[in-house]
């Protein structure tokens, strides 16, 4: 029995070393970089870690699919290294001898990647799934709506043209009133002419002008 048991661990040992090895069939390799995300407070990678790790995954493929039985020991690890490199792949639980199509386990990652970031503290950059593309954080909403921002810009322009055109028309006015006044105080100006060569006033049309001849001439004849 014992013999049996020990051949049964041998023969599951040695189907697991083939379905996880480097470049294996839907097989994924990690690398982490915790010392560059950390600095000072970086923790060190073990078997906690590891089981942290297949814990994650395993939760990421039963969140995918309502239906999956995954568990921790359906994910596998391999070729584990000091600088913190490993590859993965997750077994089928109902069979446990084939493994997870790799698109089904990469949509997985890809769903659920910042809970698995946040579990280590890491980012997409220090948390690397070599074969799986970033996920991209989703677009910062602005505080203000753009089509408000778009209304108060063309309100602005709006307001400053009429303000504009107030500002010119007064203007405008101002000037228009100033030159007639000037023309005003023009006309009502005495001219000065020149008569045969000597400068003489213009004739007041309204009051008229005395000759000065005959005005010595009326003088030396009294009347009757």
């Amino acid at each position: 029995m014992l013999r049996a048991l020990l051949l049964i661990l041998s023969v599951v040992a040695i189907a697991h070393a083939e379905l996880c090895k480097p470049d294996a069939q839907n097989a994924f390799k990690v690398r982490i970089s915790i010392k560059t995300a950390l600095g000072d407070n970086a923790y060190a990678w073990d078997a906690n870690e590891e089981y942290l790790f297949k814990a994650m995954v395993a939760f990421a493929m039963r969140r995918y699919s309502s239906k999956s039985t995954t568990q921790i020991s359906n994910v596998l690890l391999c070729n584990v290294t000091d600088r913190v490199s490993f590859w993965f792949v997750v077994t089928d639980s109902s069979k446990n001898v084939t493994t997870v199509p790799g698109s089904e386990v990469e949509a997985a990652i890809r769903m659920n990647r910042n809970r698995i970031n946040s579990a280590f503290l890491l980012s997409d950059k220090t948390l690397q799934f070599l074969k799986i593309t970033s996920t991209l954080s989703p677009p910062v909403e602005p505080s203000t709506p753009v089509w408000l921002i778009v209304f108060g810009v063309v309100l602005c322009l709006i307001v400053a043209g009429i303000v504009f055109l107030i500002v010119s028309g007064i203007q405008k006015h101002k000037k228009k009133n100033k030159e007639s006044t000037e023309r005003e105080n023009l006309e009502e100006k005495v001219e000065v002419t020149l008569e045969n060569g000597i400068p003489c006033e213009a004739l007041d049309l309204k009051a008229g002008h005395i000759n000065g001849v005959f005005a010595a001439d009326d003088e030396r004849f009294t009347s009757l």
